[in-house]
């Protein structure tokens, strides 16, 4: 329970947050709906109601704004809108849809667990490649002077270039040459992913300190010996914390690359949603996106628990 309270406190707090907050940002939609069911608004005129502010609509016309949290295409949904999307696109569509599994033995391609399987395939498959890059440049920057000077600024001019603008390119360049699907989306998680890694393993490989490297050399102990028995156990604490970096930001790159592709994917969900209007489409598909992110971040973490205990560094 002591764990339990802040975190319903705050959900609470932020539930109410939204709520008020769905009042002013839906204020024109709702009036404009209330004027045709024959109320009275303030002021009368449509032209007049696009020039004011939403705080001034809703301060003149408090008594019309009861449609504010049920409002189709709403600029803002409600949390409770949201919910009703997530259920009808995730059980309602897999268990009672015609294209459902439960049906077709197949998910449906409107499900968002479908969308977010495909996402979470080019998350994993980015986040490998990125992770395995981060771990050997990393080793290759401690062990090598002039890749230390060479590949390091590099590596940081290149997270210096939006991603927004890159996926295209990358995906054009690849679909030019053969190459589509999964691996390109794969690439630009990648891409994300490894900054991250090379940074953090970097600062582990280099945690031992020049008492602990001078005993080893006394023990006459080669680089090999060196970098197995004190540098990467040293590491493994830095690793795991940037791996949790680099699993949310490569779950961004797979979303971002999805989105000139459109052919699946909660980035293509939401691009599609943006173009019919349907918020609760794109609200709901970034609830899968926090939920997916947070639950590799809390595996990464399990991980990290499991593998520190098991080298004796946690009891």
């Amino acid at each position: 329970m002591k764990r339990l309270l802040p975190v319903l406190t705050v959900v609470i707090a932020l539930l109410a947050v939204w709520y008020i907050a769905c009042i002013p940002m839906n204020v024109k939609e709702v009036l404009t709906t209330a004027e045709r069911a024959g109320v009275t608004i303030d002021p009368p005129s449509a032209a007049e109601r696009r020039d004011m502010g939403h705080l001034a609509l809703v301060l003149r016309n408090t008594d019309a704004l009861s449609g504010s949290w049920s409002q189709d295409r709403a600029r803002l949904p409600s949390p409770h809108q949201i919910t009703a999307e997530l259920w009808k696109s995730t059980w309602e569509e897999e268990v009672n849809g015609r294209r459902g599994i439960v049906r077709s033995g197949s998910l449906s391609k409107r499900s968002l667990i479908y969308h977010g399987w495909i996402t979470l395939s080019a998350t994993f498959v980015g986040f490998l490649i990125g992770a395995g890059l981060g771990v050997l440049l990393a080793v290759g920057i401690v062990h090598s002077r002039v890749m230390d000077m060479s590949v390091m600024p590099w590596a940081i001019i290149s997270q210096t270039i939006p991603i927004v603008a890159l996926a295209p390119m990358i995906i054009v360049v690849l679909y030019s040459v053969g190459i589509n699907g999964l691996i390109p989306k794969a690439i630009i998680s990648a891409y994300l992913s490894f900054f991250p890694v090379v940074v953090g393993m970097v600062k582990g490989l280099r945690a031992p300190d020049h008492m602990q490297l001078d005993l080893l050399k006394t023990y006459n102990a080669t680089k090999s010996q060196t970098f197995w028995k004190l540098r990467l156990p040293s590491s493994v604490p830095y690793l795991f914390t940037s791996l949790k970096i680099g699993i949310a930001a490569s779950l961004v790159g797979a979303i971002v690359g999805e989105l000139p592709v459109q052919r699946g994917g909660l980035g293509a969900r939401m691009l599609g949603g943006s173009y019919y209007g349907q918020t609760e489409q794109i609200w709901a598909a970034l609830f899968v996106a926090a939920g997916m992110a947070a639950l590799l971040v809390w595996l990464i973490g399990w991980l990290e628990k499991r593998t520190l205990t098991r080298m004796g560094m946690l009891t």
